[in-house]
């Protein structure tokens, strides 16, 4: 009994760790690439939140159940070759049922494969672990990312166009903010969510 207590414990902290306290984004400050190149709108960064999602979950199981075959000269190159066929499959995806959307991502989907959440959690979990913890992880990780995007794009499209997935939310007389479709609003309302999120633990500390 206390074993799956104990069991229980370890993968509600390792779902919990991926939302919010090893957030890839607000905390270890990894995967910047696609978190500023795609927030633009949500729905392309939902739809890229979702291939990460499919990408780390097939690959920490294919790594997990792999461990140990595994030789320590070649665990990385076969971490990128797991990721690699994965990350082909969601492309090829994206291409033949939404080629308007793979038009918009654009080189990021095909990127993933040099995603750093990725490769780490090959690395620190999916290799070390059974089956059922690298899912949890992959699960918490992958959605912590997507969740990150959500939100970025949902503040830029909201102050760009006064609407979230072509919905208008804001009046008539509102006048977009331009700069929040470009570079810039990507770097500063990431910037400003870090500081909320450092102040946040900060005050919880």
């Amino acid at each position: 009994m206390a074993n799956e207590a104990d069991t229980a414990g370890r993968y509600k902290q390792t779902l919990l760790a991926g939302l919010w306290r090893e957030n890839p984004v607000f905390r270890l400050l990894l995967g910047m690439c696609p978190t500023l190149a795609v927030t633009a709108a949500l729905k392309p960064a939902l739809t890229m939140g979702l291939c990460v999602i499919f990408v780390m979950l097939c690959s920490n199981i294919v790594v997990s159940l792999m461990r140990n075959l595994l030789k320590p000269h070649l665990r990385i190159l076969m971490f990128t070759l797991t990721i690699a066929t994965f990350v082909t499959i969601a492309d090829l995806f994206l291409k033949a049922f939404q080629p308007r959307m793979s038009e918009i991502l654009g080189p990021y989907v095909p990127l993933i494969i040099v995603n750093c959440i990725i490769i780490c959690r090959a690395e620190a979990c999916a290799s070390k672990n059974a089956l059922s913890l690298s899912i949890i992880d992959a699960l918490g990780m992958g959605v912590g990312f997507t969740l990150t995007l959500c939100v970025l794009a949902g503040i830029r499209e909201i102050l760009s166009t006064g609407a979230i997935w072509e919905v208008a939310i804001l009046p008539a007389g509102f006048v977009p903010w331009a700069a929040m479709r470009m570079p810039v609003g990507a770097f500063i309302t990431l910037g400003l969510l870090l500081g909320l999120v450092n102040a946040a633990s900060k005050k919880k500390t």
